[in-house]
């Protein structure tokens, strides 16, 4: 004799069916992510400000997906660990790159032997955000201008020394920038992250170094650390008192970044559309696009073709600044 079915056991029923339908609809590339997390490479320890953005994005983008979304750390060679498991990944959707522009830009320029091509071995999915760094300095120095800092370093050659993520990064470049144009000579000590070279800068251990605004706004605002100039060509609107380097007495210097989502080359054109959109959704969120423009971002929202565009671009640009550097 058979149990009576019930209605509450009719509605499971009826919504296991539908659910069952809805993912034997979907393409076989999406429906192998549909029923995995979603993980994030990030090239960077945890706590710098790669990390940071990500984590507070990947929620956000986990629910534009329907799908748990993971931010993993591969830290190393410039973050191009992180980009060769990437590449190297089925192109299924479930491991993707949450890059900086130095692995995309910078490091090509400057690695003597690159593992992958950023041009050729990923697919651009979404560009996420831009971001300008900003010049400071240990509070307990007397500088408290750029032409304070160039004048100490004619005065001193090489004993004002900064820190940097690692060669090759932004950061690094600044620096080098900075010195390059400013006629003057300084001493980079390089760092395994954003994080600790901040540490340093606080503890006295270095003059001062380039950060991401984002990740410097909180040091800057509890005067752990002094803010000098930003690299933007225009004023970071969350330090609207902080000049530019160009309004500090170096008229061509400009250094901005940015973050991107990237997959392995070969992933679908339908996932590729699906995860730019989610990103763009996500990133139109009202409370995520407001905290990360406190933090001093720039919401950069389109279609893939931004970034081949803009990192084009700045390959080019940091092929002539980066003549003279390479690494191993």
């Amino acid at each position: 004799m058979s149990l009576p079915f019930n209605s509450a056991g009719r509605r499971r029923s009826l919504a296991a069916c539908a659910a069952g339908v809805l993912l034997s609809a979907l393409p076989p590339t999406l429906l192998a992510q549909a029923q995995q997390p979603v993980r994030l490479l990030v090239g960077y320890n945890a706590g710098g400000p790669v990390d940071s953005a990500a984590r507070l994005i990947a929620p956000v983008l986990g629910k534009e997906l329907g799908t748990n979304v993971i931010v993993e750390n591969r830290p190393g060679a410039n973050a191009t660990i992180a980009g060769s498991a990437v590449v190297n990944a089925p192109p299924d959707g479930t491991l993707l790159f949450f890059a900086a522009s130095p692995t995309i830009t910078i490091s090509p320029n400057v690695m003597r032997k690159m593992a992958f091509d950023p041009a050729s071995d990923l697919a651009p999915l979404a560009p996420i955000l831009s971001y300008d760094n900003v010049l400071v300095v240990n509070k307990d120095t007397p500088y408290e201008t750029v032409q304070d800092l160039v004048g100490a370093a004619r005065d001193k050659p090489g004993t004002l020394t900064y820190g940097s993520a690692g060669i090759g990064g932004s950061n690094h470049l600044s620096g080098e920038l900075f010195a390059a144009q400013a006629g003057i000579k300084l001493n980079h000590i390089p760092y395994k992250g954003n994080a600790p070279a901040m540490t340093d800068v606080i503890g006295g251990q270095l003059t001062m170094m380039f950060d991401i605004v984002a990740n410097a706004i909180p040091h800057i605002a509890s005067e752990r650390v002094r803010a000098v100039a930003v690299t933007s060509s225009q004023r970071n609107r969350s330090l609207p008192d902080v000049p530019t380097m160009r309004e500090s007495g170096l008229p061509d210097f400009e250094v901005t970044g940015w973050f991107g989502l990237y997959g392995p080359a070969t992933m679908p054109a339908d996932m590729v559309a699906r995860f730019n959109q989610a990103m763009q959704r996500a990133l139109s969120q009202p409370d995520l696009a407001a905290t990360l423009k406190d933090r001093g971002y720039d919401l950069w929202i389109g279609e893939p073709a931004l970034l081949v565009e803009r990192a084009a671009q700045e390959r080019a640009m940091w092929a002539t600044v980066t003549k003279d550097i390479t690494i191993d």
